[in-house]
């Protein structure tokens, strides 16, 4: 066992929803996960009863199950609307808080909101938008964006976004296969200090979307549009102007209807459409925000994102907590690393959600928030995109706030919410998530699906059904896709390909994703064990591992992102192999390290080691627009060094 870096006071501990709910619940907090598991019908039941769910749950069961594991439906009488649940306030308090990179600032109320989606709704029934049309959404992070999710969802409309960043291929790679009724998009985006002008690519987007009826665009500038729109399309002001507010109207629907369709990343192939349930997103999203987050009404929640990451929709579900969101959209490194704190302090954050990449950046920056701000509202930290590093938690405590609650999460767009992840009423140990959320039976499995013992490394996988598995895939009529994608590896668990253990502390440590786990003399290996050791170096930004084909075996290949100025000379590779060495073991040492001046990552910022794999092994990157960089795949093509 390993001392904890924060340990909640009994006060905190106590005060916690988690705590309140085991109360009600007639189970002890140390026992509610484990009750969670072995009685899911009580357990879903009483989480719809104690969150206040909207709606009718129905008398049958709160979970049936059939021959597989994806027949398992929750709530299967239900009826309910999502964005019922999401707008249960209509006050003059704020309800979204937006940010701009550039200093621009934009508040509006839970009342400005309702008055928002009642006249998209009105306008998207005046499109002819009926249940099961899609609506699509190339916005950036803005109230905009969260308002048209809202109004779709409020007659059963289908709604799918992603970010403004990504290219037209990109866009029509996602959006052409689910054939959007209305599309809304910008004309503009800033990042980085510069405004990016998107109405060239608006154009091309909307020529091949031929089932889209009505283009709407969302200008970046109060001036209006800065360049021509497409044939045909309409600003928002005219879109909205023949609608006055009224009350929402929210259509009644079953729990199973479609609310969602989000996108794998697409690396290694097309994206696959994951279509994803309204109440059974609702319902698992309230357990991690109320219980898991201890988010409680007028909180403010922040996590940054784009529209092209399931963090965006997960952050969306914070208003069925009645709490604030705060929407930053741009940099969070301009003009410097300190933007997101400023954020915190502006808006009076109390959840703060990164990825584990800005945490390490932070420290490299050499920010110590503990001195530079004031952050007396942040209770929360969420971290989550890749493995956060025991340097990272160490970061967090000594350099930001010594009294936080760091929560490191896991998940994905497969089930859009957590596996594993925190819980305010236990200790945070360096490098752990803390534990299974509630209603998932989460284990480790070896190769042939037995359990693994603690501190053994295998398959992370789920062996219960919970209510956010996805619906299936989009056009997968008979499910085959989608079986083979989480089912198919383990009869009957949920697998979705992370490489993990089991702690005796309770936790679980995530290694990396397994389809980009070492194998070098058949010993399965980690990429986030190279990195911790490497990445903490100060002569190295960060780094990149694969394992590589060679003379019948793999070697492992490490790439570095030299700091500027420095040379990867032999010295700091020998100082790099040492640090490996000692740090992780002789088989993690890679036989060749190489310098590149940039990583190729999704526009989610995870590295992306199957696409380097496959250009050092001369196979193609079938989808180089998933990549927010993919020129940085140039740097490993064709290494002499690798011949």
């Amino acid at each position: 066992m390993v001392a904890p870096l924060w340990t909640p006071s009994a006060e905190r501990s106590a005060g916690s929803q988690m705590a309140a709910f085991a109360a009600h619940a007639g189970v002890g907090a140390l026992d509610l996960h484990d009750w969670s598991i072995r009685q899911p019908d009580r357990f879903w039941r009483l989480a719809w009863d104690w969150c206040e769910v909207v709606g009718e749950p129905g008398g049958g069961p709160a979970l049936t199950t059939g021959n597989h594991l994806s027949d398992a439906r929750f709530f299967p009488d239900a009826i309910l609307n999502y964005a019922e649940n999401l707008l249960r306030r209509d006050d003059d308090q704020p309800a979204l808080l937006f940010r701009g990179e550039d200093g621009t600032a934009r508040d509006l109320t839970w009342a400005d909101l309702h008055a928002l989606v009642s006249r998209l709704q009105q306008a998207l029934l005046g499109a002819g938008v009926g249940q099961g049309d899609r609506v699509a959404a190339l916005l950036p992070n803005l109230p905009e964006a969260y308002a048209v999710m809202l109004a779709a969802a409020s007659i059963g409309a289908v709604f799918s976004s992603t970010s403004p960043d990504f290219g037209a291929s990109g866009v029509l790679d996602r959006f052409g296969q689910i054939q959007p009724t209305v599309l809304f998009a910008t004309d503009g985006y800033r990042y980085g200090g510069k405004r990016h002008d998107v109405t060239g690519k608006l154009a091309e987007v909307a020529a091949d979307l031929p089932t889209v009826r009505q283009v709407v665009v969302v200008p970046d500038s109060a001036n209006g549009p800065s360049g021509p729109i497409p044939d045909g399309a309409v600003t928002l002001d005219d879109f909205l102007a023949p609608h006055t507010a009224m009350p929402v109207a929210f259509e009644p629907l079953p729990f199973d209807h479609p609310l969602y369709i989000l996108y794998s990343s697409g690396t290694t192939g097309a994206p696959k459409c994951i279509v994803h349930r309204a109440g059974g997103l609702l319902l698992k999203h309230h357990v991690e925000y109320r219980l898991h987050c201890d988010v409680r009404p007028d909180d403010r929640v922040c996590y940054f994102t784009t529209a092209g990451w399931m963090m965006w929709n997960w952050l969306a579900a914070g208003l069925a907590a009645k709490a604030a969101l705060v929407l930053y959209d741009g940099s969070p490194f301009h003009p410097g690393a300190e933007q997101l704190f400023d954020l915190v302090d502006a808006t009076g954050t109390t959840l703060l959600g990164v990825s584990a990449k800005f945490i390490d950046a932070v420290a490299k920056s050499g920010l110590r928030p503990v001195e530079s701000h004031d952050l007396s509202t942040l209770r929360t930290v969420c971290s989550t995109g890749s493995p956060l590093s025991p340097e990272g938690f160490s970061h967090v405590y000594a350099d930001w706030k010594a009294d936080l609650h760091l929560a490191s999460i896991s998940g994905g767009t497969d089930l859009c919410g957590c596996l594993v992840g925190g819980d305010p009423t236990l200790p945070v140990h360096a490098g752990q998530i803390q534990g299974p959320v509630l209603g998932q039976a989460m284990d480790v499995f070896d190769e042939e699906g037995s359990p693994a013992p603690i501190g053994q490394q295998g398959e992370l996988v789920c062996t219960a059904p919970f209510p956010s598995m996805p619906l299936g895939f989009w056009n997968d009529p008979d499910d085959d896709r989608y079986r083979s994608a989480y089912f198919e590896r383990f009869d009957g668990a949920w697998h979705q390909g992370d490489f993990a253990e089991r702690t005796p502390e309770g936790g679980f440590i995530i290694h990396g994703r397994s389809d980009a786990t070492l194998n070098p003399g058949g010993v399965r290996i980690g990429t986030a064990e190279v990195y911790r050791q490497v990445d903490r170096l100060d002569e190295v930004v960060e780094s990149l591992v694969i394992d590589q084909s060679w003379e019948g075996d793999t070697r492992i290949v490490l790439f570095v992102v030299p700091a500027g100025g420095v040379e990867l000379d032999d010295d700091l590779v020998g100082r790099i192999r040492s640090a490996i060495r000692t740090g992780a073991s002789p088989r993690h040492v890679p036989a060749v390290v190489l310098a590149v001046p940039d990583l190729p990552r999704t526009r989610s910022g995870k590295l992306v080691e199957m696409a380097v794999r496959n250009v050092v092994e001369g196979r193609p990157v079938t989808n180089l627009e998933a990549l927010a960089n993919p020129e940085a795949l140039e740097a490993f093509r064709s290494r002499p060094e690798l011949a």
